[in-house]
């Protein structure tokens, strides 16, 4: 005995029970000089198997960027075929299809203001081959505007790049007798209740330009969801329906040939592209909002594949800054994968007031 503790001394193969019941009783044990070398031989056994596991982990990670992508790759677009975040998304995959040389497929997914689509991805196996064209709603809006939304966007996805700002237009249909935002806050206050707006869907930022539009002005007009900027733009066309805010990717055309009336820009301050369409904050002081579009991939994709296309997509972005344009889009700076996560942060924090003021908070 040593210092008042019982010590077993083990000399022989036989005493593995007596090993046990030392352990057990938490005695001390003094090994034979080469039964403790065995056991140093062992533990560095183990822990060189433990090493080269890690090791392997650690350069299999650039291995795997290297060949990313060495098959087809998934990018979600939670709307239909036409609108702007579906427009910008096919921008993207052709330009990812020729600088990496595999195809990048759409998946329309839309849906529930985004949700579907964005749920679908966030969920989707993270391995750099399922990513997500994600507009504002779903990253910076939708959180507040849901009471159990299946997602959390600042914890379950990480940012690409930011690809795009996206000014919306307040359109209306050539039969109405509004051409202005003047025109159309005094025909909806001479018929409160009877004028409806479309939207994309819940919470889409259609949706809540329209809501802050209507908060800000007073005036009572009716929403009708769709699943998507096209068919919603298609009914105005047609006069199913009088008048909505719409991303102008998928306007262009019909306003160009005059099939709707542009009568407001929803930015501060007008485009350059369209000169001639006035803010709407130049008739109601302090309005100002503009959706925008960023690729993410689900939050746990090796980051060496997040960091090589990040990479990538900020290095052709500006190759199409005059298509952006001429579609009334803006660029955006995309400094570092950390940056984008905090602009996601401070969206998020920005819409929650507006959309509490709106009353839309939890209203999904």
């Amino acid at each position: 005995m040593r210092g008042g503790c019982p010590i077993i001394t083990l000399c022989g193969a036989t005493q593995k029970s007596r090993l046990a019941a030392a352990v057990a009783a938490g005695r001390q044990i003094e090994l034979s000089h080469a039964q403790n070398n065995v056991i140093r031989l062992t533990h560095f056994k183990q822990f060189a198997r433990g090493a080269a596991v890690i090791l392997a982990v650690l350069a299999a990670a650039p291995a795997a960027a290297q060949d990313y992508p060495a098959r087809p790759v998934t990018i979600v677009v939670p709307f239909a075929a036409g609108g702007g975040t579906d427009i910008v998304a096919r921008m993207l995959a052709q330009k990812l299809e020729q600088r990496l040389g595999k195809s990048f497929v759409i998946d329309n997914k839309p849906g529930a203001g985004s949700t579907i689509g964005a749920t679908a991805a966030a969920h989707a196996a993270p391995d750099g081959y399922t990513l997500l064209m994600a507009p504002s709603p779903a990253l910076a809006m939708s959180v507040s505007i849901y009471k159990h939304l299946p997602y959390n966007p600042a914890i379950d996805f990480i940012p690409i790049a930011l690809a795009a700002q996206t000014p919306f237009v307040l359109i209306v249909n050539p039969s109405l007798p509004i051409h202005s935002v003047a025109d159309l806050i005094k025909l909806a206050k001479e018929k409160p209740g009877q004028l409806s707006y479309g939207s994309a869907g819940p919470g889409t930022p259609h949706h809540l330009y329209a809501e802050l539009f209507r908060s800000m002005t007073g005036v009572e007009m009716s929403h009708v969801p769709y699943r998507g900027s096209g068919p919603l733009v298609n009914d105005i066309v047609g006069g199913h329906l009088p008048l909505t805010f719409v991303d102008i990717p998928p306007a262009v055309g019909v306003i160009q040939t005059g099939k709707v009336r542009a009568i407001a820009i929803s930015t501060k301050t007008r485009l350059a592209s369209f000169p001639d369409v006035p803010a709407v904050a130049e008739t109601v002081p302090g309005f100002d909002a503009a959706s925008w579009q960023m690729l993410v991939a689900p939050a746990k994709t090796p980051r060496p594949i997040v960091e090589k296309l990040h990479a990538e997509v900020k290095a052709f972005l500006p190759e199409l800054t005059e298509r952006f344009l001429s579609d009334g889009m803006l660029m955006m700076d995309n400094t570092s994968v950390e940056a984008l996560q905090e602009f996601v942060r401070s969206e998020i924090a920005r819409w929650e007031p507006v959309v509490r003021k709106a009353g839309l908070t939890g209203t999904q």
